[in-house]
């Protein structure tokens, strides 16, 4: 047996490895796992830092390769209570046993879907749907997106962040000036607008600058506000109704602002997002013994939760299924009233959690890479990497950076202040997602994938600590073309 200790949070974790070595030891003596079993076992003990995730106490990845099964147990040590570990460990491994029947692996839980690619999986839709309409899940719970953050408030809107910004910006503006090659128009895109917070001030602050220097280039600003969610981009509007004039709003898909704005391919000189790559379709990959083995999901809700909720909407257990998908369709009164579907919404999401499984590579053939990787080039980034560990393929993330690129004005950069590893052991150290934020989710971005391949695409990538909040985990993402 392998135990891997992927987390440095032993005062606040509700078992250690020494409770789980216990456990395994006893039911090895009980004969409820077989030496062959436990020769085989691989237990991750991970401390889930979101309270709400996706994650039962013991769930259990299963899949196999030439030399037989394997299973990658997790345990979260945060959820833990004193005599939880031994049924939770048996459940598990029991689900994870091919022997198993169907009903009898499923009898614990309603299946909302089939096992598929996390980016595919139903709780995308329910994070498009959360987007789609924040004002009403906003209202529904009493508190808006900002608090759910850390600190109640987002990084995006910290002052001297702001103001540094400017400044750099202003100088980049001041250095174009000087060499004749300012442009008559100077175009800033904002991807994920959010209340339109950040870029009011932004824009307050960029005024104030240019009329001290008496330099003239506000006028000259053409600022584009892009979110997919109308409801967001009119929310966004009070914000920055002092510079109205300057402002354009547009529904703008972040995985692809090109597709949108290619009439400005190589003109824009500040493309900006904050907090936007973290909520992006993602998916992970787990690296054993050499080998990639891509994260297959599929969504379920625990049969405890399905006979809550039955009893609270007096809706059948065999209703909820087409309940849920006519929720993430866009049905908001199939419950009799608006507010009982909000109350729905709040509870399935509460309850949804991701079941596992283990697929080879080289199982899936055509399975669909992210513009710029590919099986030969992600190789290639792992040959220095751990040997054993699982990260994310940070797909969304990736092709929006890679269809944001083109946009970029010789002399523009890109920024995004998010979430990052930058460095593959850090993986083997914590637990980055997926985890819930009130009604989305969230996964921290794989920084090393974003920075190699910009450096195939001819850019530069740069991380610096966001030193503006202390304990932020923040990074900013700086990327500009190499010259």
């Amino acid at each position: 047996m392998i135990l891997n200790l992927n987390h440095l949070h032993g005062k606040s974790a509700g078992a250690t490895a020494q409770d789980v070595v216990e456990t395994v030891y006893k039911l090895v003596e009980e004969g409820q796992i077989t030496p062959n079993e436990f020769a085989s076992l691989r237990i991750q003990l991970d401390w889930i830092q979101y309270k709400q995730n996706f994650r039962e106490v013991v769930s259990v990845a299963q899949g196999s390769n030439q030399r037989g099964p394997i299973m990658d147990v997790h345990i979260d040590t945060r959820q833990v209570v004193p005599g939880c570990l031994r049924d939770g460990i048996l459940r598990a491994m029991a689900r994870a046993n091919p022997e198993t029947s169907p009903e009898m692996r499923d009898q614990d839980r309603l299946p909302l879907e089939d096992f598929q690619s996390l980016r595919t999986s139903l709780v995308w839709e329910f994070n498009k749907l959360y987007w789609t309409r924040l004002k009403d899940w906003e209202e529904a719970t009493g508190k808006s997106y900002e608090r759910s953050l850390p600190g109640g408030v987002s990084d995006g809107h910290q002052p001297q962040a702001i103001a540094d910004s400017v400044g750099d910006f202003w100088t980049l503006l001041k250095d174009m000036e000087a060499k004749k090659n300012l442009p008559a128009e100077i175009y800033i895109l904002e991807i994920g607008v959010g209340a339109g917070i950040r870029m009011g001030l932004w824009l307050d602050k960029f005024r104030q600058l240019d009329q001290q220097r008496q330099t003239d280039y506000y006028p000259k600003l053409r600022i584009l506000l892009g979110d997919y969610s109308l409801q967001t981009l009119d929310m966004s509007k009070p914000a920055v109704k002092d510079h109205a004039d300057l402002c354009s709003f547009m529904v703008l898909d972040a995985v692809n602002p090109l597709k949108t704005l290619s009439f400005l391919r190589h003109k824009v000189m500040q493309v900006h997002s904050t907090n936007v790559y973290d909520n992006l379709p993602d998916e992970e990959v787990l690296r054993r013994d050499g080998r990639l083995y891509f994260v297959q999901v599929r969504a379920y809700l625990p049969m405890v939760d399905v006979m809550k909720i039955s009893e609270t909407f007096h809706l059948p257990v065999d209703k909820i299924r087409p309940s849920v998908f006519r929720l993430v369709e866009g049905g908001n009164d199939f419950l009799g009233d608006r507010s009982r579907c909000l109350a729905f919404w709040q509870e399935v999401w509460n309850a949804i959690r991701l079941e596992e499984r283990l697929v080879m590579l080289e199982d899936l053939p055509d399975f669909p890479f992210p513009e710029g990787l590919d099986a030969s080039k992600l190789e290639d980034i792992l040959k220095d990497a751990p040997s054993d560990f699982r990260f994310h393929l940070s797909s969304g993330a990736l092709e929006s950076f890679l269809n944001t690129l083109p946009l970029l004005h010789p002399r523009g950069y890109l920024q995004v202040q998010d979430i990052f590893v930058t460095d593959f052991n850090a993986y083997r150290m914590g637990f980055h997602g997926p985890g819930k934020l009130d009604g989305t989710l969230l996964s921290w971005v794989n920084g090393v994938l974003l920075r190699e391949v910009a450096e195939r695409a001819g850019y530069d990538v740069h991380f610096a600590p966001f030193h503006y909040r202390k304990g932020s985990n923040t990074s900013i993402l700086y990327t500009t073309r190499r010259e």
